[in-house]
């Protein structure tokens, strides 16, 4: 066999060996799985989402409180709502969601008191005096859930977001003092010698 019969045979096989190379590469990368994004977590939930979890936890224990006439399911409710809002919350809305539970707690007791305090003879004193016992029997759990919620965001990228906002706020007050100052320089241009006013004196 010639030489140029090896070579017209070897340039026949080998475009048809390239594509079937090439096809064997793309059912490999197609079959093998892909990472998971967000930290392994199978639940990625927004800030808002991180949110009405703890809302839900938070009203529904505060009403097993009231109807058991027992402080432990209010406080137990909430704190078990910021340990699972705070680890399937994605990390980037961690800040927004370690400054809510507090408020939430609040909106989640007026709540559930409204709601019990139904068909008595005085609806806003029965809210008002069982809004302040609830929040007088439950403060310890309110400051324990806010403070895990804290402690919990702390290795899941809140110190991130921190930076993050401060860099925002730094690039937004530099943005207005840069607006702030006179976008219109008026610069005097030193006057040439023809431009020059003659005196008496100069006159001939």
């Amino acid at each position: 066999m010639s030489s140029s019969t090896v070579r017209d045979a070897s340039g026949d096989a080998s475009p048809a060996a390239g594509r079937a190379v090439r096809r064997a590469n793309r059912r490999g990368r197609s079959a093998a799985p892909r990472p998971r994004s967000g930290g392994g977590s199978p639940v990625a939930l927004t800030a808002r989402g991180g949110i009405v979890v703890i809302f839900a936890a938070g009203l529904l224990g505060a009403l097993l409180s009231r109807w058991l006439d027992w402080s432990l399911p209010a406080g137990a409710g909430f704190v078990a709502g910021c340990v699972l809002a705070v680890l399937t919350t994605r990390p980037a809305d961690l800040l927004t969601l370690v400054v809510s539970p507090p408020l939430v707690f609040l909106v989640a007791t007026a709540l559930a008191e409204f709601l019990t305090s139904l068909g008595e003879e005085s609806l806003l004193r029965g809210v008002t005096v069982g809004l302040l016992t609830s929040l007088a029997t439950t403060a310890p759990w309110l400051f324990g859930g806010t403070l895990l919620v804290l402690l919990l965001s702390l290795p899941r990228g809140l110190p991130d977001n921190v930076r993050e906002l401060r860099a925002k706020l730094a690039r937004i007050r530099l943005f207005e003092e840069e607006e702030n100052e006179n976008p219109v320089r008026w610069e005097e241009a030193p006057a040439s010698p023809g431009d020059r006013r003659l005196h008496h004196g100069d006159v001939d």
